[in-house]
């Protein structure tokens, strides 16, 4: 008999009615005026049927309605309440606040925002701001990238990342990234984890629809330095998955692969929905000195109808020292997920080595009706 894996809460119950009642109290602490007991009974119509950023909406729109005051008086409430909060997403409802209702308090509402940033961060409501007052608003974007604080100066790049997650895309950055980049230059080397990977993400970001403009900007980085260095290779990710030539020479991997394929497997042979493949690649250097290798894998996913839609997932970046021979292991899941829908039949693995294939094997998926 199979068992199905066991399922994680839905991340839209972050927000749930615990969370929900936390807010109410937590907010009557500090404006007494509010009434919890409507905003409890106005945030929890229809809960269940809202996802994640609607009940982040939905909290917003409903402490409007409860607070007894004036804008400028409601971010005094808000600066007081956001360090109560036992949750970054809650904090984020607070400066959905400031979005909905602050874009003609611009002075107060920035200056709001970088407060709330570090509590829950603000990404997605700055680009409000953005969306209203580019020019502006980058403006202030660019000072806050030399800010003290590193959630200001993630706040900095990610929110003005052209294709951020779960927002809206900013279409004049994507069609002129020139104008976000000189945030990036600021913060190549930033001491902050958090911040590198935000500058990364935000230069795949401009990856997708610049990618010569981008490297040739990044050219001139100090590629030397470990920071940087780390940025880039993570930044060129999707470039580098599609065998982009040019990203691959910047993080040195632009040679053919001078490698004997000792082995390259993928088991089990035939698989069910919710179990995992095992790819293992065994390799022999015939270089007679070291040499850099980006090593991904491409699943091949049958799709309902036509030909079937290939999906690189990265394997292993390493230095293979001349003659050395390596042996390298990955798994993937074949489940159930909002973004992919699985079809029975023949997957191919290809395996990919500085861009270029090294070969193919498959794997069947079968009986996608069960789990086990």
């Amino acid at each position: 008999m199979s068992v199905a894996p066991e399922t994680q809460p839905a991340l839209k119950e972050i927000f749930n009615q615990r969370r929900l009642r936390h807010i109410a109290k937590e907010t009557k602490a500090v404006c007494p005026a509010f009434n919890a007991a409507r905003f409890l009974a106005r945030v929890s119509e229809g809960l269940d049927g809202l996802s994640i950023m609607q009940r982040m909406r939905r909290i917003a729109t409903s402490l409007h309605e409860c607070l007894p005051l004036n804008f400028e008086s409601t971010l005094v409430t808000l600066r007081k309440l956001a360090p109560r909060l036992n949750h970054p997403f809650a904090a984020l409802a607070l400066s959905e606040y400031v979005a909905l209702y602050g874009t003609d308090h611009f002075q107060a509402s920035i200056e709001a925002l970088r407060f709330l940033t570090s509590f829950g961060s603000s990404e997605f409501a700055i680009r409000r701001f953005l969306e209203r007052d580019l020019d502006r608003t980058l403006g202030v974007m660019l000072g806050w990238s030399l800010d003290e604080n590193e959630h200001v100066r993630r706040l900095a790049s990610e929110g003005s990342r052209p294709r951020l997650p779960w927002s809206f895309r900013l279409q004049p950055l994507i069609a002129d990234p020139s104008r976000s980049f000189v945030i990036l230059e600021r913060l190549h080397a930033d001491p902050s984890t958090a911040v590198r990977k935000s500058v990364a993400n935000h230069l795949n970001d401009i990856s997708k629809d610049h990618p010569d403009w981008l490297l040739e900007r990044i050219a001139g980085w100090p590629l030397e330095e470990a920071r940087t260095a780390w940025i880039v290779r993570h930044g060129l990710r999707t470039l580098i998955k599609k065998g982009h030539q040019g990203a691959l020479a910047m993080v040195g991997a632009a040679e053919s692969a001078k490698i004997r394929l000792r082995m390259f497997a993928v088991q089990p042979a035939t698989v069910r929905l919710g179990q995992r493949v095992t790819i293992t690649v065994e390799l022999e250097s015939i270089a007679d000195s070291e040499q850099r290798l980006v090593i991904d894998y491409a699943i091949h996913y049958v799709k309902q109808r036509g030909p079937t839609a290939a999906k690189v997932f990265k394997l292993r970046t390493l230095t293979l020292r001349a003659r050395e021979s390596i042996t390298l292991s990955g798994q993937r899941l074949i489940g159930r997920f909002s973004t992919r829908v699985h079809y029975a039949g023949l997957h191919e693995v290809e395996l990919l080595i500085n861009g270029r294939s090294q070969g193919k094997r498959t794997f069947a998926l079968r009986d996608v009706g069960a789990t086990g």
